[in-house]
């Protein structure tokens, strides 16, 4: 950026005009006119309060533009999860067969079955039986990394073939908190809570407090 003062500058312009000589051979008379002329550009104290007003609107954009984001990696990851537990339900309705949400925890999804052991620790996969042998429907949840993570282990849902919801080894529909998913890098709004009521009502509701 070129920054230029304003100097005025003056330039002088020559007029010709005739003279009167009284029927003699015209003489032309010369008259100097000052003619001014001005230089565009900026002043140094101009481009001084230019730097200092967009210095404050970045303070002011960077922290909600990083909260904004954070907020959005949030939904996206709940949002992964609430999905996870739609095609469990479908899968098993489908197949008339027993199917599985998949926690982070192997103690949580149980290793004492087929279907539990087929989960490992794929936060947010779905297996389902193929006769006795399982097999992937979805592979994990891949939005839960960095500065998103879960508070928490993930429930392991187990859908039968009447699309009931249940905690993995516990009669009975299912009603509590699925997954928490949060950041410490918010203050507010900083978990993401999916529950779920009666082994099919899916919520997710937007909480604060500390991450882990």
């Amino acid at each position: 950026m070129q920054v230029l003062s304003r100097q005025r500058g003056v330039s002088l312009i020559e007029v010709r005009r005739p003279g009167n000589t009284g029927g003699r051979s015209p003489k032309c008379g010369s008259v100097r006119v000052a003619a001014r002329r001005h230089e565009r550009g900026f002043t140094l104290v101009e481009l001084m309060i230019t730097m200092a007003v967009a210095l404050v609107l970045i303070m002011i954009a960077v922290p909600s533009f990083k909260s904004l984001t954070l907020s959005n990696k949030l939904n996206t990851a709940a949002n992964d999860i609430i999905n996870a537990i739609h095609v469990a339900r479908m899968e098993a309705v489908k197949r008339n067969a027993n199917a599985q949400l998949c926690s982070n925890s192997a103690s949580v999804n149980t290793t004492t079955d087929d279907l539990g052991k087929a989960c490992t620790t794929q936060t947010g996969a779905v297996y389902a039986l193929a006769g006795a042998t399982p097999s992937q429907v979805l592979t994990g949840t891949v939005g839960i990394t960095g500065a998103v993570q879960l508070s928490g282990n993930v429930k392991a849902i187990r859908f039968g073939g009447q699309g009931l919801g249940q905690a993995v080894g516990v009669a009975g529909p299912y009603s509590g908190t699925v997954a928490d998913i949060c950041t410490s890098q918010m203050s507010t709004n900083n978990h993401r809570v999916i529950t779920m009521t009666a082994g099919s009502i899916l919520v997710s509701t937007s909480s604060s407090g500390a991450c882990p």
